[in-house]
C-alpha cells in the first residue's frame, strides 16, 4: 500500500513491514531538529529518513542503511520522489558492513541514529521471510545492533529507537556491555486506561564508563515520559496531535 504525509509520500508494497503508527511516533519524538549528521539503520521504506529530513536543518546529512533488495528499492523510488533526494543517501547491504567501512574510512560519527529495529527475539515468525527479518532478531541481533551504535555514534550523540514492552527488559539490560544507558524512555499507551506496551527509547554513551574519566562522578539517571495515543472514544489525544500535527494530512 502507499500512505501520503503532509510533505511526502511512501510506497512501501515491497517492504517486509508497512508504514505503522510506531515508526511515526518514533521519528515524530526522536531529537532530531539540531542533528547534522543522522543514520537511519533498517530503513525499510525509508519513512523515518524522510521525516528526519522534514524536522532536520537543510544542511543535514542523512544516509539510510537497507538489507533486503526489494525494501531498498522502495526506499530508493521514495528518496527521489521526495523533497530531499540531494539530504538522504542509500546503503544497500547490512549495517555491519557499513559500520566497518564507515570507522575503517574515518568518517564523522553520527550526532543521531534512528531505528525501529527488529522486535522480537523469539515467537512464531511470518511465512513471508522479509516481514520476518523485519519483526525477529534474525539478521540483527540486539547485541549487534547495540554494537554498532557504540562504533557508529558520536560521543555527545543519541540514538531513538522503538521497542515493544516484551522485548524492552532483554534491549536494556545488555546496553551496559557497549558502554550505553537509556537517557530517556517514552512508555506508549495506545487506548487511555490501559497499560503501555510499546516504549521508545533515547540512548547515550554512558559518561561513566567513557575514557578519560574526570575528577568529578557524572550521574547517570534515565528521564521516564508517557503519552496516550487515543482517549476511550477513540479520539487521538493532545499530545499525540501535536506531536504528528506536522506529518499527518487530517491534523
Amino acid at each position: 500500500m502507499s500512505f501520503t504525509f503532509k510533505q511526502f509520500h511512501i510506497d512501501d508494497q515491497q517492504c517486509g513491514m508497512a508504514v505503522s503508527t510506531d515508526a511515526v511516533l518514533l521519528g515524530a519524538w526522536a531529537e532530531l531538529t539540531q542533528s547534522s549528521h543522522i543514520l537511519d539503520i533498517g530503513a525499510g521504506s525509508g519513512l523515518l529518513s524522510l521525516m528526519a529530513a522534514q524536522r532536520s536543518p537543510h544542511h543535514t546529512s542523512i544516509i539510510a542503511v537497507e538489507i533486503d533488495n526489494a525494501a531498498a528499492k522502495a526506499c530508493q523510488f521514495n528518496i527521489k520522489q521526495s523533497p530531499w533526494s540531494e539530504t538522504v543517501q542509500l546503503f544497500h547491504g547490512a549495517i555491519q558492513d557499513f559500520q566497518q567501512r564507515h570507522n575503517n574510512n574515518d568518517e564523522p560519527l553520527f550526532d543521531h541514529i534512528i531505528c525501529n529495529p527488529p522486535y522480537f527475539e523469539q515467537g512464531t515468525q511470518a511465512k513471508n521471510s522479509a516481514r520476518a527479518d523485519a519483526r525477529h532478531t534474525n539478521t540483527l541481533s540486539f547485541a549487534e545492533l547495540q554494537r554498532v551504535i557504540s562504533q557508529l555514534l558520536a560521543p555527545q550523540g543519541t540514538a531513538s529507537v522503538i521497542l515493544p514492552l516484551q522485548s524492552l527488559a532483554s534491549f536494556i539490560q545488555q546496553l551496559n556491555a557497549y558502554g550505553l544507558f537509556v537517557a530517556k524512555q517514552l512508555d506508549i499507551i495506545s487506548i487511555e486506561g490501559k497499560v503501555a506496551n510499546r516504549s521508545i527509547l533515547a540512548i547515550q554513551h554512558d559518561p561513566t564508563t567513557a575514557e578519560p574519566q574526570t575528577l568529578t562522578n557524572p550521574v547517570v539517571e534515565t528521564q521516564y515520559h508517557q503519552m496516550t495515543i487515543r482517549d476511550k472514544q477513540g479520539r487521538y489525544s493532545e499530545t499525540m496531535i501535536d506531536l504528528c500535527r506536522p506529518f499527518y494530512l487530517k491534523l
